[in-house]
């Protein structure tokens, strides 16, 4: 699964809508792990196998100078450049850091802050591919399905063998003092056969600064797995039991951003996660061979679903933030069937990621196949907001506390108190 990259603003404060500040690069086309869910190799897109290995060192140099001229052009506040696959670090440490060196010296003048990121499976992370992020300041993201039991039913490798603990030494060298300051947090992908709390707290053994969870890709001609009885909304409910731990937790133990994004939403505020917030997607897709394409989580909708006709050879940036597939991504509201749009929820929920809204017979125009579980997962936390804003009033408040006993913290409140 693809990190969804925080947005650095939303919407950004100063550019146009058209102006992009998520650069997905896709330094390799293939993976050295097996994941029987994977979007990209085991959905319907099967472009990956057009694809060259490996970014060339040309197909490098253009794209770089493509972001830098881009990002000179509409001077955003900061953008993000996320190296991605497949697994990124199978094209070798020379590759990652011929690309970092590269993008560092084109955007060197720049007033816009550039955040260099790798989203990695960690398997092959060590002490040279760390030193090399350590020269070029490259956040490292890294992808963890909960427990060593989940973990490994999810994410084998290609001889089907669990990685679990393959990936927990790449995590215990990243935890080291010289390359903390490089952890980036964990990506999980929700299993709801998984129990939710064990599944938070065996993430924030490996001492994560944020932690990001997603539902997996789904369609509404493929709809996600529900465990057997689990009635409605089972992953709005497993969301749900994991907020409570995180919000219930006398300290915070580690940012989760579907959380804090949501939180920031019912207060006013806006949102730093693709799944929330009224605004569309300003993420762009570059494949090893320089093809420009859409956000790639579209490939679960079909094949060639994530393909436009663009390459960096031929168009720059601003040619694709006019191509009517990225001006579809982010439509915003206006992109939105009119279910969506009449929820009293919309400006909160966005309608959910928008490969989540297809169905065969009607294209997006359609709320997400998640759209019970973001909507118990929505009135939940609001109401968690709700009985915690009313019961510290009531701790504040002399005439109402001498009357009764004291209200509990916020963090001790529970749904329906």
């Amino acid at each position: 699964m693809r990190c969804e990259a925080p947005k650095p603003t939303v919407p950004p404060a100063r550019e146009p809508a058209a102006t992009f500040t998520q650069f997905v690069v896709k330094l390799h086309s293939r993976c050295n792990f097996g994941c029987p869910d994977c979007y990209v190799y085991e959905h319907r897109d099967r472009g990956w196998a057009d694809e060259p290995r490996a970014m060339s060192a040309a197909v490098m140099s253009r794209l770089s100078a493509r972001i830098a001229e881009h990002v000179r052009r509409h001077a955003p506040e900061r953008v993000q450049v996320v190296l991605h696959g497949g697994e990124p670090l199978l094209a070798g440490r020379a590759a990652v850091e011929r690309f970092a060196t590269r993008l560092r010296a084109d955007c060197r003048d720049l007033a816009t802050g550039i955040d260099l990121l790798v989203q990695t499976n960690a398997s092959l992370l060590d002490r040279d591919f760390l030193d090399v992020f350590l020269r070029h300041d490259v956040t490292v993201g890294v992808s963890l399905d909960g427990t060593p039991g989940s973990h490994d039913r999810h994410r084998p490798d290609r001889a089907g063998r669990g990685t679990y603990a393959e990936v927990a030494r790449g995590l215990s060298l990243l935890r080291l003092p010289r390359y903390r300051r490089l952890y980036g947090g964990l990506l999980c992908v929700v299993d709801a056969e998984a129990d939710p709390v064990e599944t938070y707290e065996a993430l924030l053994a490996h001492e994560p600064p944020r932690l990001d969870l997603l539902l997996p890709h789904a369609t509404w001609q493929f709809p996600p797995p529900r465990p057997r009885g689990a009635g409605t909304a089972p992953y709005g409910r497993w969301l749900a039991a994991v907020f409570d731990r995180w919000f219930d937790a006398p300290r915070r133990e580690t940012s989760v951003r579907l959380f804090d994004s949501l939180l920031d939403l019912h207060l006013g505020g806006t949102s730093t996660s693709e799944v929330w917030g009224p605004y569309g997607a300003d993420v762009v897709v570059i494949q090893p061979s320089g093809l420009i394409e859409y956000n790639d989580i579209l490939k679960t909708v079909g094949p060639d679903a994530a393909r436009s006709l663009l390459h960096i050879a031929a168009h720059d940036f601003d040619r694709a933030a006019a191509d009517p597939g990225f001006a579809a991504e982010r439509a915003g509201p206006d992109g939105l069937c009119g279910q969506c749009r009449a929820c009293p929820v919309v400006q909160v929920c966005g309608g959910g990621l928008r490969a989540h809204r297809h169905h065969p017979g009607n294209g997006f125009d359609n709320p997400s196949c998640y759209c019970a579980d973001l909507r118990f997962l929505i009135d939940h936390v609001r109401a968690r907001i709700t009985d915690g804003v009313t019961a510290l009033r009531e701790r504040r408040s002399p005439a109402k506390t001498s009357a009764r006993s004291p209200a509990p913290a916020l963090h001790e409140t529970k749904p329906g108190e």
